[in-house]
């Protein structure tokens, strides 16, 4: 009897070890992002703020880096029209912005041309941002949501929005007046350098052709980690901290990444670093 007790007790344990496996990694291969039908002539500023939040929030991947863990400035914890206008009297500030509103879309288009102090890539003396352009691949915001997004930032501080709302003559689409958006998450990554870009890999860490101090150079670590240990970094990286970086990286990816951006990233490491 001690030895069928033993004996289902190690399957009960095996299983259990299998089942806290299997729910670190992603669950799903992905579904495609959500969309939205807009007509650009029936928003409201309310909606249209809406909008920008939902932006900010998902296919923007702004709250990627922005946000408290130091990677970036905290934009939801800043009153962004206060902050805009002390950028713009910086000694520093090399744009030609006049307003908060022009400041803003200049920010999302150029981050170089102003870095906030100490979030520079490395090296540059805070003279080249790790913030990718919006417009441009992968994120590739429209300028409708671009206006958006720089709309909820004017107003979730309660200040006044200054972006004029969209209308059907100005917003001109393909012979039809409705617009289609995507919001709720950004469209998958068809590449690993894609997709380092897309969960903000390259502000933390030194890969592709960036470098930075903050976290792990990625560029060899394969020659530190197995396989298995690349992947656990990613869906689990609390569960060993590399010495001497601080325990900053977030730990949603495993809920944000699809299977094959995750294993995309993986080989790319591992090929990388031989």
């Amino acid at each position: 009897m001690p030895v069928i007790v033993k004996v289902l007790g190690f399957s009960l344990g095996l299983t259990l070890v299998f089942t806290l496996i299997a729910n670190l990694l992603p669950q799903v291969e992905g579904e495609a992002p959500v969309e939205k039908i807009i007509d650009p002539s029936a928003f409201t500023e309310e909606s249209f703020i809406a909008l920008g939040e939902e932006l900010f929030q998902g296919k923007g991947t702004c709250t990627l880096c922005h946000n408290n863990m130091g990677r970036a400035p905290d934009i939801l914890a800043l009153n962004m029209v206060e902050t805009s206008t002390e950028r713009m009297a910086d000694s520093r500030y090399q744009g030609s912005a006049k307003d908060v509103e022009a400041y803003l879309r200049e920010s999302m288009l150029q981050p170089s041309i102003y870095v906030v102090q100490g979030f520079g890539k490395k090296g540059s003396n805070d003279t080249e941002s790790p913030m990718p352009t919006v417009d441009k691949a992968p994120i590739q915001l429209s300028e409708l949501e671009i206006n958006a997004v720089i709309a909820f930032m004017q107003a979730k501080d309660g200040n006044l929005v200054t972006v004029a709302l969209p209308t059907e003559e100005a917003t001109p689409t393909t012979s039809q007046s409705e617009i289609t958006i995507q919001i709720n998450e950004p469209a998958m990554a068809k590449t690993a350098e894609a997709a380092l870009v897309q969960f903000g890999c390259t502000v933390c860490h030194s890969v592709l052709e960036t470098e930075s101090p903050v976290g792990p150079d990625l560029r060899t670590v394969a020659s530190r980690l197995s396989v298995e240990e690349i992947r656990q970094s990613i869906v689990d990286p609390n569960a060993v901290i590399a010495e001497g970086f601080p325990p900053i990286m977030p730990t949603d990816f495993a809920e944000k990444m699809k299977v094959k951006e995750l294993d995309m990233i993986v080989q790319f490491l591992v090929d990388s670093g031989k």
